[in-house]
């Protein structure tokens, strides 16, 4: 089977191996001239982002760089970057990297022609009609890990730092026009990376199907997603050079984002304002999370997941067999059982409460957990009680 194609949903999609070198003719078929490459600092450092730029600049289109950005990209980046791109009288974005790279720049492409400050366009109510849509710039993203699908996404979740919490921005044209995915990109990420994005795009889907909205189409993609993610995670965890691994976690990623319109819930409730307090992977936030919620929501989700065991051919069915396998894959993939292992304590329980029911994602959560709810599964995930 040929793991080479272009596809059209949720945007343009171009995935296969070595495609990156499709970048400048991508730039010139989207009218840029000068665009702005924006990464993480990271990254900056690597060969593949010189290479990157050798490429823009043997095109004509020069080697423009913008790197700024935190793990958990906050306000400020943001603005630095929209600096940037105005200073370079930039035409459009390269959004190159993992999920923080890219949500920082599909927001510097959104805020780089408004005149109302980032916080405007929070997504809550109608807020995105603010923004003047003439003002975006086109955005191309690279993704370079297998996680957050930020590269199909429509939003961007950027930390206020002021109040220590992390927003939602939204318009429906973030999402960004043309994606690359590209396998041979993400053969150098080490094997706890790998694992930490590849578990966050499994919370995607997961919490896609089972959110109790109704998407049909959201759900099918979702089941798929978790699919693809039995199969090759541990692969690419266990060789970072499987480029059919990649490739296939890649497009798991991209599913998880374009499955979550139905709906995300506790495990990015609670990890969002753990991100937002303690700087914590994202990914790894929502591995370590992930059992607990499961066991929190269990009678609502339990027919849900018998029926992704089933799909999954599990040896052992319904909602404990799934579980079991989501213990035994983290265990495969030494992620931590309980938070106390990545330094974080339950001092902070209630505030976390608080701030996961008012979390956007709550409202997606097939029960809706109350604070205190929150408080207590956040302490059994510190301290590991299943």
């Amino acid at each position: 089977m040929s793991l080479t194609a272009n596809w059209n949903y949720p945007t343009s999609i171009r995935a296969g191996a070595g495609r990156i070198a499709e970048l400048p003719e991508l730039c010139r078929s989207m009218g840029m001239q000068n665009p702005l490459l924006i990464t993480d600092p990271g990254l900056a450092a690597l060969p593949m982002v010189e290479q990157t730029l050798d490429r823009l600049d043997a095109a004509g289109l020069g080697r423009s760089l913008f790197s700024d950005i935190k793990a958990n990209p906050t306000g400020e980046n943001v603005d630095a970057g929209v600096e940037a791109c105005r200073a370079g009288r930039h035409d459009g974005i390269i959004a190159f990297g993992g999920g923080s790279a890219l949500d920082a720049a599909k927001a510097v492409a959104l805020m780089v022609g408004q005149d109302r400050p980032l916080w405007d366009f929070e997504d809550v109510g109608d807020n995105w009609t603010r923004v003047r849509p003439e003002g975006m710039l086109p955005v191309i993203a690279v993704p370079t890990t297998a996680g957050t699908g930020s590269e199909v996404g429509r939003a961007s979740v950027i930390t206020d730092s002021a109040e220590h919490r992390k927003k939602i921005i939204f318009h429906p044209r973030m999402l960004p026009a043309e994606v690359l995915l590209d396998p041979e990109l993400t053969v150098g990420l080490p094997a706890p990376i790998t694992a930490a994005t590849g578990m966050d795009a499994l919370s995607h889907n997961l919490e896609a199907l089972c959110s109790p909205f109704w998407h049909p189409m959201a759900e099918g993609i979702a089941v798929e997603g978790i699919r693809l993610v039995r199969d090759y995670l541990p692969r690419a965890f266990a060789d970072g050079n499987d480029i059919e691994a990649r490739m296939q976690m890649l497009v798991a990623s991209s599913m998880g984002a374009t499955a979550f319109q139905k709906g995300l819930g506790g495990m990015h409730a609670l990890a969002h304002p753990l991100g937002a307090l303690y700087d914590a992977h994202h990914g790894l936030l929502n591995a370590i999370l992930m059992p607990y919620v499961l066991k929190a929501n269990r009678e609502a989700i339990k027919e849900r997941l018998a029926r992704a065991a089933d799909y999954l051919g599990l040896e052992n069915g319904g909602f404990d067999g799934f579980q079991q396998w989501v213990l035994e894959l983290r265990s495969e993939l030494e992620i931590p059982h309980g938070l106390a292992d990545i330094g974080i304590d339950d001092h902070e329980a209630e505030r976390i409460g608080e701030m996961a029911m008012a979390d956007p994602s709550a409202g997606g959560n097939p029960i809706a957990f109350d604070a205190e709810t929150y408080s207590r599964i956040f302490r059994d995930a510190v301290h590991g009680r299943l």
